[in-house]
Formats: C-alpha cells, structure tokens, sequence
C-alpha cells in the first residue's frame, strides 16, 4: 500500500533576519516546542559569530550550509538477495536537512559550553570547511564514491526488470 502524501508546511521567516532557513533552523534546535529557547540560542550564536568572524552571521550561516550539504548519499537496496549500498544525488531541500542536522549534531556532541556557543564554533568551522559536520559529510562522499561500482542498480531500465525466463524464447538457426 502506498504512504501518505506529506503535506508540506509553510513556515513564517524569522523575526531578525526574515530568512526562511534561520527559521527552519530554530525548528530542528528547537526540542519538546520550547522555541523561544531555541531562537535564544540561534541568536545568541550568531552574535558570537558577529563578535568572533567580524563578518555578517547570515553570511557565515548561509556559507556553513552550502559546504556541508551533501551531493551524493548512500541508499540500501536489496538486490538478488543482497543488499547494496546506491550512491544517489541529494535534492536541493534534502541537502539543506542534511546540512542542518549535522550541524546540530556536531554542536550537540560537545559539551561544558552553553548550546550557543557550541553551535557558533561549528557554523564558523564549517564556514570554513573544517569542524565535525564536514568530515561527516567527507565520510558520505567517500563512502558514496566507493559504491560507485553498484550505481547501475538505481533504477531498473525503462521496460521494468525482466527475466531471463520471461524473455521470449531466441529462434535458433
């Protein structure tokens, strides 16, 4: 039986910055619906970002998630009764959840600092193409390039798969 259709919902841009990505962002921070906590440390972090880089935190922000998100990821697909791992591209909007959650994850895997500050060192390091969210996405390319070999198994061919039984007999001469 089919899924659902999720529908997708339109959020509002946040308050400071009137972008829609800091405002998904404040959604994925954001835990058991206390957003206020979450905007708090979104904004904290990105004045820390201001004070530290001297430069504007959208900017940095913006720069963090076009170098994290990922071009390429792995799918498992069971095949002949076996299970391959398929290098697939990433769209647009899954590259941008991507990219956000392991953020998040990066900065939520440190502690002894306030969640603010822990997220301003790993939007900043990944601006600058280091911190844990880009070995992380370093690990999925390479992971992606070394299954490269099963990339045929994607998609079936446009007929649908056929086999060799259902195949219509060769005329032998």
């Amino acid at each position: 039986m089919r899924r659902k259709i999720k529908i997708n919902r339109q959020i509002q841009p946040d308050l400071v910055f009137r972008s829609l990505k800091v405002a998904k962002f404040i959604n994925h921070v954001m835990r058991r619906g206390k957003k206020s906590v979450a905007r708090r440390a979104v904004y904290d972090s990105f004045a820390a970002i201001k004070e530290k880089t001297k430069s504007e935190p959208l900017e940095v922000f913006e720069t963090a998630l076009k170098n994290v998100g990922p071009h390429t990821e792995l799918k498992s697909r069971r095949v002949g009764g076996a299970n391959y791992q398929i290098p697939h591209e990433v769209n647009s909007r899954r590259r941008l959840t991507l990219a956000m959650r392991w953020i998040l994850e990066a900065a939520r895997s440190k502690s002894g600092r306030p969640m603010s500050a822990r997220l301003a060192d790993e939007l900043v390091a990944a601006s600058q193409n280091q911190g844990e969210a880009i070995k992380k996405r370093e690990n999925v390319h390479k992971m992606a390039e070394a299954n490269r070999a099963f990339a045929h198994f994607a998609r079936p061919a446009a007929g649908g798969m056929r086999s060799v039984s259902a195949s219509a007999p060769r005329p032998v001469r």
